[in-house]
């Protein structure tokens, strides 16, 4: 608009100040010739601006009569599936657990729908379960029939309220032998206390009304469009030199949306971060109070217990008092770190003194408890890891390498112990290996290792990882686990 302005103005300028027209000079012009008539700037603009003026109503005129429809729609189905989700939302929580509704909600469903006001504007309802099957409708032979899921259906299970037109060549309109094209509305129901969609509620309406309705509305628009047109072309020659302002006007109105737009982005993906960061919390404590008890349990207090057991056979075999003493030591020793592990896990408290130590410490730390208590040298070799990193990860990696050591002590012979760490990319990668030993395949196997591999792995797979566990050459051994730190479990 600013260079159409620009170019009337220029045109005017040169019409009043030139001494030709159409090239001729005046004052050479043949007397009695007549000059052809150019049209007037004024009448240029009219014909040229009315041309685009009348493009620009219908295509506006469409597009905004087409947005209007398509927000009466949507309101139209926004109300009514409010009002059917007051009605109906709390009647069908069973849903929740259940994939069919009791005798008892059934009948209540029934009576609601039975009101001659309700049924006259909602002649047909259905209850959908996630998969297809009707579970509730106010036409029974329908109900527990499975169909294929509609496209509305489909849209209303990921949270969206859609309404449509009903189609006759649907199952369960075919069975009913429905030939009348209803306003089918879709809304998800959601579960009492969480964003769960247990079902989708499908609303049979009245279309005649509300199509009325959208006609008028649509005629509406139009004149409206119509009106506005016809005054901007009344208007806008005296206004046009005020185009470029108000172009303007919109222009940093729209800069400041955007920058609107991509603050809202900003603080969504922060959210998005405490999401990521409260969904690690919960699977945290979801570990230490639901799984970790019996976890802790074996791979703390029982290892220890176990490893005692194993140095009885020592004092069994000492020929003298010292390697005697020294068994029952380390056999004390064992003993009380299992009471005060036990102690802990009553208390809540699991593995306190590794709370705020670094990972490869933690990593460290159950190497190290591991050579004391069984007098037996193992490679240690890790990497720069992630810090800090959550608590639950810390006990996981812990009690990981603390099993896979006790393992390769009691099936390996305790002969190439090597426990190694490192990162790829943001997957955490820590392996417990050994060399030897005198163990069948079977007890190398992950789904028959015992209780302890089985604990081991349901704690790793708690925090999304996976532990896999194989054999090495002939006898050997690598136990392996992996976890992808970049979903919250980092400590910001």
């Amino acid at each position: 608009m600013e260079t159409s302005t620009g170019e009337m103005l220029k045109q005017v300028q040169d019409f009043e100040s030139s001494d030709v027209i159409t090239g001729v000079p005046l004052q050479h012009s043949p007397a009695g010739k007549a000059m052809p008539r150019r049209a007037t700037l004024s009448v240029q603009f009219l014909i040229a601006g009315g041309l685009v003026m009348q493009i620009a109503m219908f295509v506006a005129g469409y597009l905004i009569t087409e947005l209007v429809s398509r927000e009466a729609v949507r309101s139209k189905a926004a109300s009514t599936a409010l009002i059917m989700q007051s009605l109906v939302a709390p009647a069908v929580q069973e849903l929740a657990t259940s994939q069919s509704l009791s005798a008892g909600t059934i009948a209540r469903l029934d009576q609601l729908f039975a009101d001659e006001a309700v049924k006259r504007r909602f002649p047909y309802f259905e209850v959908w379960t996630p998969d297809g099957v009707v579970a509730y409708s106010n036409t029974p032979q329908i109900i527990g029939h499975q169909f294929e899921r509609p496209n509305g259906l489909l849209r209303a299970l990921t949270g969206e309220v859609t309404a449509d037109h009903a189609d006759p060549r649907a199952g369960e309109h075919v069975i009913r032998g429905i030939r009348t094209r209803y306003l089918e509305i879709y809304s998800p129901i959601r579960q009492e206390g969480s964003s769960r969609i247990i079902a989708v509620a499908e609303i049979h309406e009245q279309a005649e009304p509300f199509r009325e309705e959208l006609a008028a509305l649509r005629r509406s628009s139009w004149l409206v469009v119509a009106a506005v047109t016809a005054a901007i072309m009344l208007a806008l020659f005296g206004i046009v030199h005020r185009g470029s302002r108000t172009i303007e006007t919109q222009r940093k109105a729209l800069e400041r949306r955007v920058e609107e737009t991509e603050q809202l982005l900003l603080e969504n993906r922060q959210l998005s971060d405490r999401l990521q960061r409260a969904s690690a919390r919960v699977a945290e404590l979801n570990e230490q109070f639901i799984r970790g008890i019996g976890a802790d349990l074996h791979d703390g207090p029982a290892q220890l217990i176990s490893f005692s057991i194993l140095k009885i056979e020592d004092v069994r075999n000492a020929r003298s008092k010292a390697p005697r003493d020294r068994s029952l030591l380390t056999m004390q020793s064992a003993l009380d770190e299992a009471m005060r592990e036990i102690r802990s896990i009553s208390k809540g408290l699991v593995l306190p003194e590794i709370a705020d130590l670094p990972l490869h410490m933690v990593i460290e730390r159950a190497v190290r408890a591991h050579e004391a208590r069984t007098r037996t040298s193992v490679a240690l070799a890790t990497s720069e890891l992630p810090q800090p990193v959550s608590h639950a990860v810390r006990i996981c990696v812990f009690r990981f390498v603390q099993e896979g050591l006790n393992n390769a002590y009691r099936h390996g012979g305790a002969t190439g112990q090597d426990v190694r760490s490192w990162m790829d990319g943001t997957l955490l990668n820590v392996s417990v290996a050994d060399s030897g030993g005198d163990s069948s395949p079977a007890e190398k196997d992950l789904p028959d290792a015992g209780i302890g591999l089985y604990g081991l792995q349901e704690r790793v797979e708690s925090l999304g990882g996976r532990l896999t566990n194989r054999r090495l050459g002939d006898s050997g051994n690598l136990l392996k686990m992996t976890l992808d730190l970049s979903g919250g479990l980092l400590i910001a």
